[in-house]
C-alpha cells in the first residue's frame, strides 16, 4: 500500500487478505519475460478500478495518487476477459454463503432485469429500446440467490426480451451451479423460459402480482433482486452504462459485488453518495 491518504473506495488490510491471494496467484501465472515485477502494486490497481466503480470518473480523471489510466485499464480488460473478475467474485460469494450458515452454492435463484441509459459514444449495435419501460439503452440481467448474491449477470440490448435474458441466465446458472432446481421470475417472462428451465431441470415459476395490490409491494423472495439492483445503483459507473463493450458492463457488476461482499465478510461499510 501506498504512503497516499486512502479513499473510501480502497479495499482495507483485511479486505486485500480476501481478494489478494487470488490476484497473487494470477501474477505468478503470468510471469514477466524480462523478470520485471511491475511499476504498480496490485492493490492500487484494484483500488483505482473499485474507485472508478463507485465514483463513475472517466478513465483520464482517475486521480493522480493512483495508477494512471494505461495500466488501469490494462488490466481491467485483461481480468476481464482471462475471467479472474468472476474468479474473484466466486471465491467471495462462496465465503459470504458460508459465513451465513449456506451451502457454497445455492437451490433457489432470482431472476430479473432492469434496462439502464446507454452513455453517448455506446456503439448502437450493442443497444436498443426498452419499448415498455421507454428507455433506449441496454438491459442488465441478474440471477441472484436469496441473499441477494450474484450467481450470473448478462448483458443485453435494451430491445431484447425478458425471456431472452431469462434462456441465457438459465444457461449460465446451469453452467455455474448445478446444485439450483428453482427459480422465481416475474410476470415479464414467459411459458418459453418455464419449458427453458426444465431442460436444465430448474422449475421456473413466475410469480404473478396480486391485482388488487396498489402501488410498490415487494413479492415474497422476489424483491430480493430489487434489492440487489438497488445496491449496484450505489456505484455510479453502474446508474448509466458507460462501456463500449457489454464484456466490461458485465464486469463493472462483478467488481462492484466484490466490493460489497469484501465489506460483508470484514464488517466494514461504505458511506453512500446520497447520504449527507
Amino acid at each position: 500500500m501506498s504512503m497516499r491518504k486512502p479513499y473510501p473506495s480502497d479495499v482495507t488490510d483485511e479486505q486485500w487478505e480476501l481478494v489478494g491471494p487470488v490476484i497473487a496467484a494470477w501474477k505468478a501465472r503470468h510471469p514477466s519475460v524480462s523478470g520485471h515485477q511491475g511499476k504498480y502494486a496490485m492493490r492500487e490497481i484494484v483500488n483505482a478500478i473499485l474507485h472508478q466503480n463507485r465514483t463513475g470518473c472517466q478513465w483520464e480523471f482517475l486521480p493522480h495518487d493512483m495508477p494512471p489510466p494505461g495500466p488501469v485499464k490494462y488490466y481491467f480488460y485483461l481480468w476481464r476477459d482471462e475471467g479472474t473478475d468472476q474468479d474473484i467474485h466466486d471465491l467471495l460469494r462462496w465465503q459470504l454463503r458460508e459465513k451465513r450458515k449456506r451451502l457454497a452454492d445455492p437451490s433457489l435463484v432470482v431472476l430479473d432485469t432492469r434496462s439502464v441509459h446507454a452513455a453517448v459514444g455506446v456503439p448502437a449495435t450493442t443497444t436498443g429500446r426498452d419499448a415498455a419501460k421507454r428507455v433506449p439503452g441496454r438491459k442488465r440481467c441478474l440471477a441472484v440467490d436469496v441473499l441477494g448474491l450474484v450467481i450470473h449477470c448478462v448483458v443485453l440490448p435494451a430491445s431484447a426480451h425478458d425471456n431472452t435474458a431469462g434462456i441465457a441466465l438459465l444457461d449460465g446458472v446451469a453452467e455455474q451451479c448445478d446444485t439450483v432446481t428453482k427459480a422465481l421470475v416475474d410476470q415479464g417472462f414467459k411459458n418459453k423460459v418455464v419449458e427453458h428451465g426444465q431442460n436444465h431441470g430448474i422449475d421456473v415459476e413466475i410469480v404473478e402480482r396480486n391485482p388488487d395490490d396498489r402501488g410498490f409491494v415487494p413479492q415474497v423472495k422476489r424483491w430480493i433482486a430489487e434489492q440487489t439492483n438497488g445496491i449496484l445503483m450505489f456505484c455510479r459507473r453502474l446508474v448509466r452504462d458507460y462501456e463500449h463493450r457489454p464484456a466490461s458492463s458485465r464486469s463493472r457488476v462483478l467488481w462492484a459485488m466484490t466490493s460489497v461482499m469484501s465489506r460483508r465478510l470484514t464488517g466494514t461499510t461504505l458511506t453512500s453518495w446520497k447520504t449527507a
